[in-house]
């Protein structure tokens, strides 16, 4: 199973790890509520597991910025 890590403000790939020995656990992943990982974790039709979350180029606007938090796309 491949997981991708994507930021989920501007899209970017983060990372990929292409290894069958990795577990949800391992990431952990258990730890995430089903609410947290409908919104963090996606799959598609080949299983591969996308994970949506912030990238340092984005962490680092919203600290400088937060006012953009408030709109619906702001790094895009």
């Amino acid at each position: 199973m491949a997981i991708n890590y994507v930021c989920k403000h501007c899209r970017t790939v983060i990372g990929r790890i292409e290894s069958p020995q990795v577990t949800e656990a391992q990431l952990g992943f258990h730890s995430l509520t089903p609410d947290e990982r409908r919104d963090i974790i996606a799959y598609d039709s080949n299983g591969e597991m996308t994970v949506r979350v912030t990238c340092d180029y984005c962490r680092e606007a919203f600290d400088h910025n937060p006012e953009l938090m408030l709109l619906a796309n702001p790094l895009q």
